[in-house]
């Protein structure tokens, strides 16, 4: 089957109904996150679809372009989101829509492309495998979920209530607690916060398919996290919680408030979002009895570059995080959206 690229500029019907019947596409793959991308941080964007012979749609590849002089000029699908990437009826389909990415690559004369799949879409890319998301197989009521959680786990989410820890869930009511948290949070761990705006227009673009849960000690929220849903899956993408309450396990009751949540809402399988292997907030969702999902990050490399390493990891990067930690928090606050929109 002959197949043809184009740039598509539509409003997005056809291209989500071909992510709805596609069971390969993930949240993300939903064409409302590209507003959400152009509003929040002004890239350009670059949609591809690929069309059979009858002029329908048998494979997409969303491009988001990022340039900058600290991080560099590359495309990503998707930047801020744990899943992107092509998604095709056929293989002849997604090999047409790379090759329309490499000639992107020399047009917008960017270094490379990340792709951030699921599975391992196509054999003879360059591919990191560092990352894992922790998938969480729900039952089906609440109860049954409830026993089959770790007992220490448990122990901690009754502690969270017996420190006299309340939870409550929301939209954009919440907004402002779930962000402060955030903020607090990342300047801690030495990470430039996004701004508010983003999430704002995550909550307005997506009334249906998000929520806010935070966790609240005398009406001050001391952790939140903002979920989002498609298909039988929810995901916790950005959690937070203020490190003074620690004892009090309030990240530990805002997580079974979620799993409840998700149960509730019909979900099957619940996302805790990635990770690295080893490391705390792998063991952390490791506890729940989440089990470890292999991520596969592809690239096309342009000129003969070497694969991106934009991450906390790199020595690079460790001298800014520790003099980021160190910055009051209205300064990182304000400094913070500004850096971001760079990093992927």
């Amino acid at each position: 089957m002959q197949t043809t690229i184009q740039l598509y500029n539509d409003l997005g019907r056809a291209w989500d109904d071909f992510i709805a019947l596609n069971p390969a596409s993930t949240n993300y793959h939903r064409y409302a996150w590209r507003s959400v991308i152009e509003k929040s941080f002004g890239h350009k964007t670059f949609y591809l679809t690929a069309m059979d012979d009858k002029d329908e749609i048998c494979g997409v590849l969303p491009l988001v372009h990022m340039k900058s002089r600290l991080f560099g000029n590359f495309l990503v699908s998707l930047p801020f989101f744990n899943y992107g990437g092509l998604v095709c009826n056929e293989g002849n389909a997604g090999a047409t829509l790379l090759e329309k990415a490499r000639f992107m690559l020399s047009e917008v004369s960017a270094d490379h492309a990340e792709l951030r799949h699921l599975e391992l879409c196509q054999e003879g890319l360059a591919t990191k495998e560092h990352k894992v998301t922790m998938i969480l197989d729900l039952h089906e009521d609440e109860e049954t979920q409830w026993k089959a959680l770790d007992a220490k786990v448990r122990n901690q989410v009754r502690k969270a209530e017996k420190s006299g820890l309340k939870t409550v869930t929301s939209h954009l009511e919440l907004l402002d607690g779930f962000y402060d948290v955030f903020c607090r949070n990342m300047r801690d761990l030495g990470t430039p916060v996004y701004g508010k705006n983003f999430f704002r227009n995550i909550l307005e673009t997506f009334p249906d398919s998000t929520r806010i849960i935070s966790v609240m000690l005398e009406g001050k929220t001391i952790a939140s996290g903002l979920l989002t849903w498609f298909r039988d899956s929810l995901e916790v993408p950005w959690a937070s919680s203020i490190g003074d309450y620690r004892e009090m396990c309030p990240n530990n009751l805002l997580y079974w408030e979620a799993i409840r949540f998700a149960i509730g809402n019909g979900s099957r399988k619940f996302d805790f979002g990635r990770s690295t292997p080893g490391e705390g907030t792998f063991r952390f969702k490791k506890q729940w009895g989440a089990k470890p999902v292999q991520l596969y990050w592809q690239y096309l490399l342009e000129h003969g570059n070497q694969l991106p390493e934009l991450n906390p990891d790199n020595p690079k990067y460790r001298l800014a995080i520790k003099l980021w930690q160190r910055l009051p928090l209205a300064v990182a606050n304000i400094l913070g959206p500004r850096i971001v929109r760079s990093i992927p």
